[in-house]
């Protein structure tokens, strides 16, 4: 990977485990990955992140399915916020997204669009 796509995902991941809708598994591979930048443990721990990202991150019917759930209704503090986000979902489908847009999610689309680099 060039040193400006490797800064790239650095910066992704660093913001994927700032992110306050990042699960703990994630936020662990990204921070793995990151300590072990420049070591023989790179590889692996680059496997483990993808991995990780790609059992994570939300499609954007996933989304609606849930904030119109009960479970999202509790998630997201409410049946009228669940409600909101559900409709935010579908205006983001409507305009051709393919994942949720929050921050976690965001920043996992970024770093698995480089995917075959950071694997490479």
């Amino acid at each position: 990977m060039s040193e400006d796509g490797k800064n790239y995902v650095v910066e992704k991941v660093r913001e994927l485990i700032a992110a306050p809708t990042c699960c703990a598994e994630a936020k662990a591979a990204g921070q793995n990955w990151l300590d072990a930048i420049g070591t023989e443990g790179e590889a692996e721990a680059a496997k483990k992140l993808i991995a990780e990202l790609e059992a994570d991150i939300v499609t954007v019917d996933g989304l609606i399915a849930f904030a119109s759930s009960e479970a999202g209704a509790k998630v997201f503090g409410g049946a009228e916020k669940a409600k909101e986000v559900a409709a935010h979902g579908e205006a983001i489908k409507a305009a051709g997204a393919k994942y949720c847009d929050c921050p976690a999610c965001a920043a996992v689309e970024a770093i698995l669009a480089k995917k075959d680099e950071i694997l490479g």
